[in-house]
């Protein structure tokens, strides 16, 4: 990657020799960096008439925004539900791994849990910058409690809330505060579930439809209350029926407003099949989401893991409840997730990354400081080989905080 120890943050950064993703396209041009920003060259040149403090020949790779990961459980042995004792550890072995992988901001995902879980967990997932140490956290999604235990998935039943029986005070006292929420997933049919979306909505949350068995009448009323995405669409709620097509038809419905349902999607060759990840992404493109919803195995080696309570034997890069053929959850680096579901759909290399990049972050309402590449927008990015799509390094603030070759050209 070459020393970078005479960059500071005032240094022009100037990347040659590469494709950049910028405005729906992949574009052959430079891209400038200054102060962690991404900077319009043309001002450098014209107003401040100064050149690159220092170039980087990118030798033809391809610089994509840094994928931005909307739900996932844990990683590296590390499981954000389970290992509270020394969660501030946890998530920053998390945040370090994930830069191997391009993820340069994420959401630590918490599944139902107890309220005393969320009274010592959720205070120490506000939103942090990231960098070297590790991958930005844009705050916590809240998988449950509040879902249907008919659709539970790996839940457990027995710390399911079926209700609002208290409107927004149930949700209170169970989460104690919604500060340090990013997105909070719950089934739309639950009664007093309209009001809590409202409220959610109004304090700057992404409410997700998930664990559910609404039908699509359910799905559309809280959208129109202020639901703006689908957890792990296919996974965890009513199947597609042609009589009610259930939250899935939510993709086919016209919004008012211009707005945008957005859907998370797992593309890890296991929860998804390759004709419904098709399905989607040609019926509703512009709102897909690849999410790993990856566990605790995610990074492990193949062999036996004692995480918590629970054995695990990772094999076939999946895995599985130790000495048994059960899944117990996905394994997939988003890296991974982008070439399954580019090779799965036949989509363009533009709209396989713009789904882990451009579309989380339009999501969230963060597009203007990540996932793009546009003038004023974090630097925060990948440089992939642009026919494997395989990582090259990845940058944070226009750091390099991973890499595995690049060849800088020092100026003169």
């Amino acid at each position: 990657m070459g020393d970078q120890s005479e960059i500071n943050c005032s240094s022009i950064l100037q990347f040659t020799n590469c494709l950049i993703l910028r405005n729906h396209s992949i574009v052959k041009d430079d891209l400038w960096v200054r102060n962690g920003k991404v900077i319009d060259p043309e001002k450098v040149f014209f107003d401040e008439k100064t050149v690159a403090t220092k170039k980087f020949d990118c030798a033809g790779a391809l610089i994509s925004p840094g994928f931005i990961e909307l739900q996932i459980n844990g990683g590296f042995g590390v499981d954000f539900s389970h290992n509270i004792d020394d969660i501030d550890a946890g998530i920053a072995k998390v945040a370090h791994g994930l830069l191997a992988h391009g993820v340069t901001s994420f959401c630590p995902t918490l599944v139902t849990s107890t309220p005393k879980v969320y009274e010592k967990v959720l205070p120490k997932l506000k939103p942090k910058q990231g960098g070297r140490h590790g991958a930005s956290t844009l705050g916590a999604h809240l998988e449950g409690p509040f879902i249907s235990k008919m659709k539970k998935g790996a839940h457990d039943e027995g710390t399911i809330q079926t209700g609002f029986k208290e409107g927004v005070k149930s949700l209170l006292d169970v989460y104690g505060s919604v500060e340090n929420a990013c997105i909070v997933t719950l089934a739309p049919e639950l009664d007093g579930a309209k009001d809590v979306i409202e409220w959610l909505t109004e304090s700057g949350v992404t409410v997700s439809l998930g664990h559910s068995m609404a039908n699509l009448q359910e799905g559309i009323l809280a959208v129109h209350h202020g639901a703006s995405f689908i957890t792990h669409l296919f996974n965890a709620m009513l199947p597609f029926h042609h009589r009610d097509p259930g939250l899935v038809g939510l993709l086919s419905c016209d919004m008012s407003e211009g707005r945008t349902v957005f859907y998370g999607i797992i593309a890890d060759g296991v929860h998804t099949h390759p004709a419904a990840l098709r399905i989607a992404q040609r019926v509703h493109p512009e709102g897909l989401v690849l999410v790993t919803d990856a566990i605790s195995a995610l990074g492990l080696e193949a062999g036996t893991h004692n995480i918590g309570q629970l054995r695990m034997e990772v094999r076939d890069q999946k895995a599985y409840i130790a000495g048994t053929n059960t899944l117990c959850g996905s394994i997939a680096t988003m890296i991974e997730c982008v070439k399954n579901f580019k090779s799965a759909t036949g989509c363009s290399t533009v709209e396989a990354l713009e789904a882990a990049t451009l579309h989380p972050a339009q999501a969230l309402g963060l597009d203007k400081k990540i996932g793009t590449l546009n003038y004023g927008a974090d630097a925060d990015f990948v440089l992939l080989d642009p026919n494997e799509l395989s990582l090259v390094s990845t940058w944070i603030s226009g750091q390099c905080v991973h890499h595995t070759t690049i060849r800088p050209l020092h100026m003169p």
